[in-house]
C-alpha cells in the first residue's frame, strides 16, 4: 500500500487527470440508465458524507444532523425554483449559506458539549427540521412534498436524463474536494485538527476553540446545504422521509466504514453503503442489520476505515505538520 501510495503522489498531477477523465467517460459506458443514477447516488453521497467528515473527522465533533441540512437545500431549491423561479446555478450558494447560518445556530449552544451529548442534540436538530417540513404546508407542501422541480441548465445538455446530471453532481464533489483539500493545509484546517487531537492542548495554545468548532461546523453544514439542493432536481420531487434519520446513519456509516479523518474515506464509503443499499434493498429493514455488523467488524479490525491512517492521495500524503512559531498558536493557526 506504501509503494503504490508513493507512485501515486509521485505522479499525482497526472493520476488525477486520468481520474477525471475515466469519470467524465463513466455514464457514457455504463449500460443501462439504472447503473448511471447509481453512479449519480454515489457521487452525491460522496459530498453528502464527506460533509460530515469534515465535522466528524476533521475536528472531532460528533455530529448526527448532517440529514437536517441536507433537507435543508433541498427544499431550499424546490421552494425557490418552483414558486419564484429562480436559477438553480444561483440556488446553489443561497441553499449552502442557508445550511450553513442554522449550522451555527446549532453548534452555538453546543459549544461545551462532546460525544454522546453533542450527538443527540445534533440527531433532535436534524429532526426538527424534519418536522418543520413534514407540517409546515403551505411552505413545504406537507406530506405531499414538492413535485415538478425544474432541472438545470447545463451546458445545453438535458440534464433529465441521469448520463448528463452526473455531471452536476462530479462538478460538485471535485469542487468540493478540492476546497477541502485546500482548507485543510491552512490555518483553519491546522486548528480544526489540533482541537480533534487535544481541545485543551489547543486552547492553552491560544487556539480560538469556540469560533473554529463554530466555523468547522457552519463548513460541513453549507456543503451539506449545496449537494442538497443538487439533489432535488435530480429526484425531481422531494417530502419529508426522504430526509429521516436513516439518511443520518447512512451517511455515518459511510465514514466509518471508509475512514474518517481522510478525503478517500467518503469516496470509499459511498461507494460500499451505495452497492450494499441497492443489492440488499429486497431484505428491507434488515439490510440495517447488515450494515451494523459490518459497522461493529470495522470499529474491531480496522477503527481507522478503510481508507486507513494515511491521509488521502488526492492531498498528497499526510498533512505536513508546521512548527509553532515563536510568536506562539495565533500566529501557527
Amino acid at each position: 500500500m506504501n509503494k503504490i501510495a508513493a507512485v501515486v503522489n509521485r505522479y499525482r498531477a497526472l493520476f488525477l487527470v486520468l481520474v477525471f477523465a475515466v469519470l467524465c467517460a463513466l455514464p457514457f459506458v455504463i449500460p443501462k440508465a439504472l447503473y448511471v443514477r447509481y453512479a449519480c447516488n454515489i457521487l452525491m453521497f460522496t459530498t453528502l458524507a464527506g460533509s460530515l467528515n469534515a465535522i466528524n473527522g476533521y475536528s472531532g465533533q460528533t455530529c448526527l444532523g448532517q440529514a437536517g441540512f441536507f433537507a435543508i437545500g433541498a427544499y431550499t431549491c424546490a421552494i425557490f425554483s418552483t414558486r419564484f423561479g429562480l436559477d438553480f446555478w444561483l440556488l446553489l450558494p443561497i441553499a449552502g449559506v442557508l445550511a450553513a447560518l442554522v449550522g451555527l445556530i446549532v453548534s452555538l449552544p453546543t459549544l461545551k458539549l462532546q460525544g454522546i451529548y453533542l450527538s443527540i442534540v445534533t440527531l433532535g436538530a436534524s429532526e426538527i427540521i424534519r418536522i418543520i417540513a413534514q407540517t409546515w404546508t403551505p411552505v413545504t407542501g406537507g406530506a405531499l412534498g414538492i413535485k415538478n422541480i425544474p432541472y438545470p441548465w447545463l451546458f445545453g445538455l438535458d440534464t433529465f436524463r441521469p448520463k448528463y446530471y452526473y455531471f452536476i453532481f462530479l462538478i460538485i464533489g471535485v469542487v468540493f474536494l478540492f476546497v477541502t483539500n485546500r482548507v485543510l493545509r491552512s490555518r483553519v484546517g491546522r486548528a480544526w485538527i489540533s482541537i480533534r487531537e487535544d481541545q485543551i492542548a489547543a486552547k492553552s495554545l491560544g487556539v480560538q476553540t469556540s469560533f473554529y468548532k463554530s466555523l468547522n461546523f457552519m463548513y460541513g453544514a453549507f456543503w451539506a446545504g449545496v449537494i442538497g439542493c443538487a439533489y432535488a432536481p435530480f429526484v425531481n420531487y422531494i417530502e419529508a422521509s426522504q430526509f429521516s434519520t436513516d439518511t443520518g446513519f447512512n451517511v455515518l456509516a459511510m465514514i466509518v466504514i471508509g475512514g474518517q479523518g481522510t478525503l478517500v474515506g467518503p469516496i470509499v464509503g459511498s461507494v460500499i453503503v451505495t452497492v450494499l443499499t441497492e443489492s440488499l434493498r429486497f431484505l428491507e429493514n434488515w439490510r440495517y442489520v447488515i450494515y451494523a455488523l459490518i459497522i461493529i467488524l470495522m470499529m474491531w479490525l480496522r477503527p481507522q476505515g478503510i481508507a486507513g491512517a494515511s491521509h488521502s492521495m488526492l492531498a498528497g500524503g499526510k498533512i505536513k505538520r508546521k512548527p509553532i512559531r515563536k510568536g506562539g498558536a495565533q500566529e501557527h493557526v
